[in-house]
């Protein structure tokens, strides 16, 4: 099945990634990091909540969960003046989380190649998305994507771009930090779970 064809369905768990052409860069200094998450809250902060994400030198994740049907039939209608939405179409819930990804993939692409002068995609097409369908499945995929900063010698726990601390700092933030401490039971064996995950995983 043609991944394109894999539509995000609403109130569902999705694994996005993508990495950048011939695994090139997509970030070359902080200003690029920061100016990603900006074009990510504006086109998907109202279409999806994020549970965790992790940004590195040439690749995304991020875990989101598509809002329900019901808010986002309201989205199109109140952005696109319609009276009206069938379920088929760009202008459909079951195709407006994937196209919002795209336009922000886009934007970013746009504005990354303009700042460093260069032409032509940067990031692999289309992007990347895996369905999470079980409870386990989401925990350790939450657990796998603050985890990656490791494979290039960074700790899990201090690195930057990455949704780890959002959770466990008490900072005011867009990640969904109490459904996500709900699911591990409590902060305490969330920061436990990621101590176990890396010492089981580490090469």
């Amino acid at each position: 099945m043609d991944i394109r064809n894999e539509k995000i369905e609403s109130e569902c768990f999705y694994h996005i990634y993508n990495r950048g052409i011939n695994g090139c860069l997509i970030f070359k200094n902080e200003e690029n990091y920061s100016f990603f998450l900006k074009k990510f809250e504006l086109y998907l902060d109202k279409y999806c909540d994020i549970y965790s994400y992790c940004l590195m030198p040439n690749h995304f994740h991020f875990l989101i969960k598509a809002k329900s049907e019901d808010e986002l039939k309201k989205l199109i209608l109140s952005n696109n003046n319609l009276k009206s939405i069938s379920n088929m179409g760009l202008h459909s819930p079951i195709n407006i989380v994937s196209k919002q990804l795209g336009k922000f993939i886009s934007s970013y692409s746009q504005a990354y190649n303009k700042v460093h002068k260069r032409h032509g995609p940067l990031l692999e097409s289309p992007f990347k998305r895996i369905k999470v369908d079980t409870l386990d499945y989401l925990k350790n995929l939450i657990l796998y994507i603050h985890l990656n900063p490791v494979d290039i010698g960074i700790d899990y726990d201090i690195y930057k771009f990455s949704s780890y601390n959002s959770v466990v700092s008490k900072n005011k933030t867009k990640i969904k930090r109490e459904e996500i401490l709900e699911l591990f039971d409590n902060e305490e064996n969330f920061m436990n779970c990621h101590r176990i995950y890396h010492q089981k995983n580490r090469k």
